[in-house]
C-alpha cells in the first residue's frame, strides 16, 4: 500500500533515501553542466536538510520509492529534490507529491510553488508545464556565462 508521509524524527532510512535520489538523478550525469548538486549529498546532509526543510517520502510495501523537500521562502514554497524511483515514474506519484506541496503552500499562506530545473532537461520542463508551472526566469551557476537552469512557478489558488 502506497503512503506519502512527512519525514519526522522517527525516520532513519537516510542511506536508502540517498540511494533513491542518486539513482533517480543518475540520468543527468553527462547531460547537465555543472553536475547535479545531488552529488554533494550525504546521508548526514539529508538528515540535516530534514531538520530545516519539510521532507516527504513515498513508501510502497516498505520500499522507499520517492521523496521531495520543501523550503518556505518569503513569497514561495521551494520544491526541491523531487525523486521518484525509475519503476514508479509515470504512475502519478509526482502529481501526488505536488498535491502535498500545494497543501503545504496553502497552510503556510504562500501563493506559489517555485522550482528550478536545468536548461538541458527539456522533458522536465514539459512535465512541470503540464503540472501548471510556468517559466519565470533563467539563471546561471557561478562561473558560467550562459543560462544553466530555469526557474518555474505555479500559482496556488
Amino acid at each position: 500500500m502506497l503512503t506519502i508521509t512527512r519525514i519526522d524524527e522517527s525516520f532513519s532510512r537516510w542511506d536508502e533515501l540517498l540511494a533513491l535520489i542518486m539513482h533517480s538523478f543518475a540520468y543527468m550525469d553527462g547531460v547537465i553542466d555543472p553536475p547535479s548538486s545531488a552529488h554533494r549529498l550525504t546521508a548526514q546532509s539529508l538528515e540535516d536538510k530534514a531538520k530545516t526543510e519539510i521532507g516527504y517520502v513515498a513508501i510502497d510495501d516498505e520500499a522507499l520509492i520517492g521523496c521531495m523537500f520543501l523550503r518556505p521562502e518569503e513569497t514561495t514554497l521551494y520544491l526541491g529534490k523531487l525523486a521518484i524511483s525509475k519503476g514508479q515514474q509515470g504512475k502519478g506519484l509526482g502529481r501526488q507529491f505536488l498535491a502535498r506541496a500545494e497543501e503545504t503552500a496553502r497552510t503556510l499562506s504562500l501563493p506559489a510553488i517555485r522550482l528550478e530545473t536545468r536548461i538541458e532537461l527539456t522533458g522536465n520542463h514539459l512535465t512541470f508545464g503540464r503540472w501548471g508551472f510556468v517559466k519565470t526566469a533563467e539563471n546561471r551557476h557561478s562561473g558560467y556565462d550562459h543560462s544553466t537552469s530555469i526557474e518555474m512557478q505555479k500559482a496556488i489558488g
